[in-house]
């Protein structure tokens, strides 16, 4: 990357993993006679000069304005005048991103002004053109007036697909996706970035970016907006809605008259599922039997009624929760089975399974269409019903115009490709996502069809014509009862989706056996760990009851669920952490407490790493009496068997060692909070993107 020595501030920000990953092997160089930030050469070559020498935020913004610049002007030769613009609109919103300064500490005059919502009127982008123009290869301030009005025009166009990737793969979901400015992080508690000082075992909620999936993702970014500016915006954004599509199908065996909708998550996966319910054959109410609703997604019940399940939608539209979405039927039904009793503890499978069947056939009898749920799995690892129970209660019945839909919430993703293929020949939708298992950004999701709920979409009945709030028609495969949804593409959705197929891709060169030996080992020793502690209590480990498969690793329960004793706690009867308090723990792990830790506890050193593990799960527990117990999750994803790429070249064996080591490290930092829970408490500290004083090598986790 490197042609001459740079300073040593330079060499800090390099080393940041986003922008090692947008460099690439492009050319770096330093000349301290350049009285600019930053020039791009005619062969793609970065000079950085003396300006961009300054403190670490802006050498970063130089660096990442000049890392935009530079394939932008490859991408688009003949249109120098706009990619400028382009490059300067990402710069502006990578240092408000970066900061969370104010505009007055911008590095550059033009960063506000590039920086607001709305294009910068032609007036005002040819004030901002000679700051600009300096840094082209070949430097041109005489630009016609003429040339603003239109580029102005042509950025009113390009506006939305511009910003950094962590920016866009913010949008096309819901808020909880929006990065909070002072933080760093996502509601989640995780980054669009990549994060890897964190110790991170929160794949059964969501994940900070990898190196792997931050790339992908920029991959895609770059290619969207070299189609756009090319004049081939749509086409090209609808090739990489057909490639996400294509490669889901790949990865889990689907056949071609079979397919995939694309959606924001496993909640819009529930609310497609019973819109196409609703297109069965018969024209019946649909009644929608859910399995543990609590141990899904928070929105599920809703969704599942076909309502609004939050006050905005993956495409921006503001709407009212609860209320009815345009389309779906008033008279639906949905019904919950619970696969937990009152004090917390699992149910019986079979009888669940009774349960299930029951109001299935009271439902059939009662002359109307099942949808009807697998759960595989729950929050905390749990199955149902089971195969014999499912079969049972979608028994043909005579007279019946078709019988119940089953939609498997396989959201998780905990299970291997050859048993979503399984489910898919049984006629069942599946719904999947990205961003559990394999641990790429949140609010990636997919709907899978068989071939005779596929066929649905080939009718003369439209899909709800309030699902236009929430999805495009190219999400879908084709078909005339897409034809009520808009023209468009979710590019937020679109790039979160690239970063989660980077991640299955590395998977899927893995052998199954080796997939199961690593995820065995490290759930074992966890499991022995979380046991030996005094200060948790571990949720006994279901295994999925699924059929013989050779070499199946998705037979060990990979969730790994814990109470945490209350501090104060004391004697033989152990008390967990009410739900509020198990949230504040959660977001502690999380969070540098260096500066709240005393210097003389023994393990104060533990107060700056990151944890981050899965959200609580709301579960009634025994010694917990009129409250509801939060039990925190460790939870074994797709990386943690593929390693990432700053793992490259560790032998597999001490990796795994040092993964260990770090759930170690994890438990630690409990104990360590729960001695100091009165002070952390009155201090009330965030969770951030980066801990304080920020040095990546001395960091990273051991």
């Amino acid at each position: 990357m490197f042609a001459h020595t740079l300073t040593q501030e330079l060499l800090r920000v390099l080393e940041r993993p986003d922008l090692r990953v947008i460099a690439g092997g492009r050319q770096i160089m330093l000349d301290p006679a350049l009285d600019l930030p930053f020039r791009i050469l005619p062969g793609g070559a970065i000079v950085l000069g003396l300006p961009a020498q300054g403190q670490q935020e802006e050498t970063a913004f130089f660096l990442r304005h000049a890392l935009e610049l530079a394939p932008l002007l490859e991408l688009a030769p003949h249109n120098a005048l706009c990619a400028a613009f382009c490059a300067a609109r990402t710069a502006a919103l990578f240092w408000y991103l970066d900061t969370g300064r104010a505009d007055t500490d911008a590095p550059a005059a033009w960063v506000p002004e590039m920086a607001r919502a709305d294009v910068p009127a032609p007036g005002a982008l040819r004030l901002i053109w000679p700051l600009l123009a300096p840094l082209q290869p070949a430097p041109d301030h005489d630009v016609a007036p003429d040339s603003f009005v239109a580029l102005h025009a042509r950025l009113l166009a390009l506006w939305p697909m511009l910003g950094p990737t962590e920016n866009l793969m913010a949008t096309g979901g819901d808020a909880r996706l929006a990065v909070d400015a002072a933080t760093g992080l996502n509601h989640y508690g995780c980054s669009h970035r990549p994060r890897p000082w964190a110790i991170t075992f929160a794949s059964s909620t969501a994940s900070s970016l990898s190196e792997r999936g931050f790339a992908g993702a920029e991959t895609a970014r770059l290619s969207l907006l070299a189609g756009a500016l090319q004049g081939r915006g749509d086409a090209t954004a609808r090739q990489l809605d057909g490639d996400i599509q294509a490669r889901i199908a790949a990865h889990f065996g689907l056949t071609g008259d079979e397919g995939v909708v694309l959606a924001p998550s496993g909640t819009d996966c529930e609310l497609y599922a019973l819109a196409l319910a609703g297109l069965a054959p018969g024209g019946r109410p649909v009644s929608n039997i859910l399995l543990a609703p609590e141990e899904t997604g928070s929105g599920v019940p809703l969704a599942a009624m076909g309502c609004h399940f939050a006050n905005d939608t993956a495409l921006g539209h503001r709407v009212t929760r609860g209320a009815r979405i345009a389309g779906f039927a008033e008279d639906t039904l949905v019904i919950n089975v619970p696969m937990r009793d009152g004090a917390g503890h699992v149910r019986p499978p079979a009888d669940v399974d009774a349960e299930t069947c029951s109001l299935t056939w009271r439902m059939r009898r009662a002359g109307r269409h099942v949808l009807l749920h697998r759960l595989d799995l729950s929050k905390t690892g749990l199955l149902a019903p089971g195969l014999a129970a499912l079969e049972h209660a979608c028994a043909p019945q005579a007279g019946e115009a078709c019988p119940p839909d089953v939609v498997v919430d396989a959201c998780q993703a905990r299970l291997d490709p050859l048993r979503v293929r399984a489910y898919l020949d049984m006629g069942w939708m599946v719904m999947v996502t990205g961003s559990k298992f394999f641990t790429g950004p949140p609010f990636c999701g997919a709907l899978l069809l068989p071939a005779g709920v596929r066929r649905r979409l080939d009718g003369a009945r439209p899909l709800p014509v309030g699902l236009g709030d929430y999805s495009y028609r190219h999400a879908w495969p084709v078909g005339r009862a897409c034809d009520v949804l808009p023209q468009g593409h979710n590019i937020g959705l679109i790039l979160r989706w690239q970063a989660a197929l980077a991640e299955m891709a590395a998977l899927s060169a893995i052998p199954r056996a080796l997939i199961h030996d690593r995820l065995q080992g490290f759930l074992t020793a966890v499991a022995g760990r979380i046991t030996a502690d005094p200060a948790l209590e571990l949720l006994p480990p279901v295994a999925p009851a699924r059929p013989v498969l050779d070499n199946a690793w998705d037979c060990l329960p990979t969730i790994l669920s814990f109470f945490v004793r209350a501090p104060g706690s004391t004697g033989e009867t152990f008390r967990p952490l009410a739900l509020p308090q198990a949230r504040q723990l959660y977001a502690w792990l999380n969070t540098d407490l260096s500066d709240l830790v005393p210097a003389d506890d023994p393990d104060a050193v533990l107060a700056a790493v990151l944890c981050h593990v899965g959200q609580p799960v709301p579960l009634a527990h025994p010694n917990l009496p009129g409250a509801v117990a939060g039990a925190l999750r460790i939870s074994a994803g797709a990386r943690l068997v593929s390693g990432e790429p700053s793992h490259a070249g560790m032998d597999p064996t001490e990796r795994l060692g040092r993964e260990v080591r770090n759930v170690g490290q994890i438990l630690a930092k409990i104990s360590l909070i729960l001695r100091h829970w009165s002070r952390l408490g009155h201090a009330a500290p965030v969770q951030t993107y980066l801990p304080r004083g920020w040095q990546a090598q001395a960091i990273l986790p051991a």
